[in-house]
């Protein structure tokens, strides 16, 4: 690296950005702002909330900035004051071309996949729902679309059977930061490569809402097993199910499964001892930690010392 470091601005909103961050600080890395969203409402009281990167640029004294409008000019001459040589994008907004072309080194985003497979909002999500056994992350200078830029740098990362969206976010999140570390090391050095992403990949990470989070019993158990470690512990796989003429909904956050030939309908819940296991085509899925509409997370014996399933109760979709 030249010994003069690049003048950086640093632009996300979550935790997971927050983890790049402090790499960048933490490696005394010249970030001179820091851009993230405006504060948002959020809770019962609807209290304005400000997001993880604010907080953090808050607790270290960082020049912060939250527009509305990335296109406003008064913040515009503002990005242009801070005389930057080179903006750093994770998990934040799209940006328009006046805001990502302003400085002379370029503005690079960090992704959370292996480009061009995963584009969109949710990646990590993705990847485990779809059962990948391989990930990792991707820098790569921005462009006029989403995730389409000029590859940088990646860096694989192995899925195992019991990770959940929790901990591969947190995987990605580390490996993430020693990445970006590298890209701006070789950015500012001019030794680096580039490779145009000219395969479209079919793997998509689209935005996920309400109705795409629900579960068909009617896949397979790894399809449904999959599914539920990818949403875990947020937005969080849930159904709704009959249990003593009563409708219910429940969120699904751990479970385990058991390959077997049975006769049981499918949906149907079964409870033994301590246990609750669903049956599913090809076998029986185990639910280790749950949480029904208005109660608090528990482990499934907890909620059986409290809550009683009828004989006939089953899982509806």
């Amino acid at each position: 690296m030249n010994k003069k470091k690049p003048r950086i601005v640093f632009m996300g909103t979550p935790d997971f950005a927050v983890g790049v961050l402090d790499q960048l600080v933490l490696n005394q890395y010249d970030v001179v702002a820091i851009i993230t969203a405006t504060d948002k409402p959020a809770g019962r009281g609807k209290k304005l909330r400000a997001s993880a990167v604010k907080k953090y640029a808050v607790e270290k004294n960082i020049a912060l900035m939250q527009p509305k409008n990335l296109k406003d000019e008064l913040f515009i001459a503002d990005l242009k004051r801070l005389d930057a040589d080179l903006f750093i994008v994770v998990a934040f907004r799209m940006l328009p071309k006046v805001v990502w072309e302003l400085p002379a080194l370029g503005t690079f985003n960090l992704h959370a996949s292996l480009l061009p497979a995963y584009r969109g909002a949710a990646p990590i999500n993705w990847v485990l729902i779809n059962g990948e056994k391989e990930t990792g992350v991707t820098t790569f200078f921005i462009d006029d679309k989403i995730d389409t830029g000029a590859i940088i740098l990646q860096e694989k990362q192995s899925i195992t059977p019991c990770d959940t969206a929790g901990s591969l976010h947190d995987k990605l999140m580390h490996l993430g930061g020693a990445l970006v570390l590298k890209t701006v090391d070789c950015i500012a050095s001019g030794t680096f490569k580039t490779r145009k992403q000219t395969v479209t990949s079919s793997l998509k990470a689209p935005k996920l809402y309400k109705e795409t989070t629900s579960i068909d019993w009617n896949d397979s158990l790894e399809a449904i097993y999959n599914k539920i470690r990818g949403l875990s512990p947020f937005p969080v796989a849930w159904s709704k199910f009959m249990s003593n003429k009563t409708e219910y909904s429940v969120k699904l956050y751990h479970t385990h499964l058991e390959f077997t030939e049975h006769k049981d309908p499918i949906g149907s819940i079964i409870t033994s001892g301590k246990i609750i296991k669903i049956a599913v085509k090809d076998g029986y899925l185990f639910v280790d930690e749950l949480q029904l509409s208005g109660k608090r997370k528990m482990h499934t014996k907890s909620l059986l010392n409290g809550f009683q399933f009828s004989e006939n109760a089953k899982m509806l979709w």
